[in-house]
C-alpha cells in the first residue's frame, strides 16, 4: 500500500479491515462475539496503559514528577474504562456464558501477559507468574525483563533520594523480584514530603489515585466472575473467583503511601 498520506483514510490508517476480521467465534452462541470483543479491547487498553506507565517511569528518572503525574492520570482514566467494561460483561447471564464456555479450552484471562506486565511495572512482582508462560516465548521474555527492571515505585524512591531525602542505599531497588512492601525509612521521607514539598506530595497522591483505581478493578472483576460462574473453577484450570479474591486481599501496590497516613 502506498505510504503517500493522500492515499490514507480512516479505514487504512486504523487498519479497520484487519481489526474487524479478528473476531472469530467458535460456536453459534450469540454472546461469544461480545466476550471476544471485550477481551480484545482489554488487551488494547493494556497496551496503552503499559505505554503510559513506561513513560511515567522515564519521566521520574528525568526528575519530572509533574509530567509523570499527568501521565498517571491518563493511566487511571484507562483503568476506569476497564472497570466500566465489566458492566457490559455483566449483561451476560451464567446460562449465556455456559453456551460457549467449553470452546475456550485452556484459555483464561489469567494468561494475559500484558496485565502481568502492568502488575510488574507497578511493583506486584511474583516469580511464580512466569511459570504460566513457556520458556523462550515472547511473553515470558517480556515478563522476565519486567521482573528485572525497576518498578514505578523504585523510580519514585530513586527520585526521593536524588531530591535530598534521606533514603538509605538498602531501600533503593529493594523490591526488584518481589511485591513492594513497607519500608520505615521511606515512610520517614514521605512524612517530610507531605509536610514540606507540595510538588512531590501531589505526585504521591497521583500514585494513591492509581492504586485505588487498580483495587477497584480487582474488586469489580471478582464480582463479575462470581456473578457469571459462582465459585466454579475458572477457564484454563484457574481457581476462578478464589484466585481473584486473593488479589483483592493482596493489598495495595504502594503500601507505604497508605501506612504513612497513620503517622500524621
Amino acid at each position: 500500500m502506498s505510504t503517500n498520506p493522500s492515499f490514507r483514510n480512516y479505514q487504512t490508517y486504523l487498519k479497520i479491515g484487519e481489526l474487524l476480521s479478528l473476531q472469530q467465534p467458535l460456536s453459534r452462541a450469540h454472546d461469544e462475539t461480545l466476550f471476544i470483543i471485550v477481551h480484545q479491547v482489554y488487551e488494547l487498553w493494556f497496551k496503552c496503559m503499559l505505554h503510559e506507565l513506561e513513560h511515567s517511569g522515564g519521566l521520574l528518572s528525568e526528575d519530572q514528577p509533574d509530567r509523570a503525574a499527568s501521565t498517571l492520570k491518563r493511566a487511571l482514566r484507562i483503568v476506569k474504562v476497564l472497570v466500566s467494561q465489566l458492566d457490559v460483561m455483566e449483561t451476560m447471564t451464567p446460562l449465556e456464558f455456559g453456551a460457549f464456555r467449553e470452546r475456550l479450552g485452556a484459555s483464561s484471562g489469567f494468561q494475559s501477559a500484558q496485565f502481568r506486565e502492568i502488575e510488574f511495572i507497578l511493583g506486584y512482582k511474583r516469580p511464580s507468574v512466569l511459570e504460566s508462560f513457556p520458556d523462550g516465548s515472547a511473553e515470558r521474555e517480556r515478563l522476565e525483563a519486567r521482573m528485572a527492571a525497576p518498578s514505578l515505585w523504585d523510580a519514585f524512591v530513586g527520585l526521593l533520594a536524588r531530591s535530598g531525602y534521606s533514603i538509605p542505599a538498602s531501600s533503593l531497588g529493594k523490591w526488584v523480584s518481589r511485591p513492594v512492601g513497607v519500608d520505615s525509612d521511606v515512610q520517614d521521607a514521605l512524612i517530610r514530603v507531605y509536610r514540606e514539598d507540595a510538588r512531590l506530595s501531589a505526585f504521591c497522591e497521583s500514585l494513591v489515585d492509581l492504586d485505588e483505581g487498580m483495587q477497584e478493578w480487582r474488586y469489580h472483576h471478582l464480582r463479575m466472575v462470581q456473578r457469571t460462574i459462582g465459585t466454579k473453577t475458572g477457564t484454563g484450570g484457574s481457581s476462578g473467583a478464589e484466585y481473584l479474591l486473593s488479589t483483592v486481599l493482596a493489598g495495595p501496590f504502594f503500601p507505604d503511601l497508605w501506612e504513612v497516613r497513620d503517622r500524621f
